[in-house]
């Protein structure tokens, strides 16, 4: 009977410890495409930031201004694009970052949508687009904006689901 109690114990400390570490999420629209899909099951380090540093090109899921279809916060999944401090240009189908156009070989397509001139990410926020930028709301957006550093909910780490898809996202 010790013995019992005791591996239960340990098993809610594992449970308890893993939970405070790792969120499961499911991608619910194609904003991602073609990285991430819908129905794809993933897994985010909610601690990723706490010991290192954001990174552009981290895909990242964060709370939103946006209402779910319950009426609660919807949760958005996004690649990170600029960084505090960084200048963005978007014209002519291009991103333009700190006057450089940036080479995305993980967009859906070639052309990013929308006009911005030398916006200048704010301290402690990130610009951030989804890759399949023809039907993502992101940063380009009034609705969503730029995502600050308390939003983050975590990194995206890996897709579990399908298992023929089972992948490290980097």
């Amino acid at each position: 009977m010790k013995g019992l109690i005791r591996d239960i114990l340990i098993a809610v400390v594992i449970v308890v410890a893993i939970t405070m570490v790792i969120k499961p999420t499911i991608v619910k629209e194609s904003s991602m495409q073609p990285t991430l899909y819908e129905n794809n099951y993933l897994l985010l380090n909610k601690q990723a930031y706490r010991f290192g540093e954001e990174k552009r090109g981290d895909i990242i899921v964060f709370e939103s201004s946006l209402e779910d279809d319950n009426g609660g916060t919807k949760l958005l999944i996004k690649r990170i694009i600029g960084l505090p401090g960084d200048t963005i240009t978007i014209e002519n189908g291009k991103v333009i970052l700190n006057g450089v156009e940036l080479q995305e070989d993980y967009t859906l397509e070639d052309e990013t949508p929308g006009y911005l001139v030398d916006f200048e990410v704010p301290e402690g926020q990130f610009f951030v687009m989804g890759d399949n930028r023809r039907v993502s709301i992101d940063s380009r957006s009034e609705e969503v904006g730029c995502v600050d550093e308390e939003q983050i909910v975590g990194k995206v780490f890996l897709r579990v689901w399908p298992l023929n898809r089972f992948s490290r996202i980097r």
